[in-house]
């Protein structure tokens, strides 16, 4: 594993947010959905995640993510995801998402 300095951790601006909206992608080329996720003052960034497996779209309106919010825009198909949702990965690379164990406010930041 390599090692990363203090001032590289700061260079990522990782936030918490509230998944307002999910949709189906079937554009992409492993299951994923859309998320539109509200970041408090920074505004609703869109994402693509790969969190079909333990997920639907009913659990994860209204829950809080950590995400990198400070990444350029990826275009997946015709969808630009603005966030990366993080995640911790299984040893099947499946996904459980990672968020704040109670309510906080929406943009706050990681540290």
């Amino acid at each position: 594993m390599d090692t990363i300095t203090w001032d590289d951790f700061e260079k990522l601006d990782i936030r918490v947010g509230t998944i307002m909206e999910v949709t189906e992608f079937p554009k992409a080329r492993k299951p994923s959905y859309q998320l539109r996720i509200d970041f408090g003052s920074l505004g609703i960034r869109n994402s693509s995640a790969q969190i079909t497996n333990f997920y639907n779209k009913e659990n994860l309106t209204g829950r809080q993510v950590i995400a990198i919010v400070n990444f350029p825009p990826k275009q997946i198909a015709h969808f630009f995801s603005e966030c990366l949702v993080l995640g911790i990965y299984t040893d099947k690379k499946e996904v459980v998402l990672i968020g704040p164990d109670r309510k906080v406010e929406n943009g706050w930041q990681v540290g």
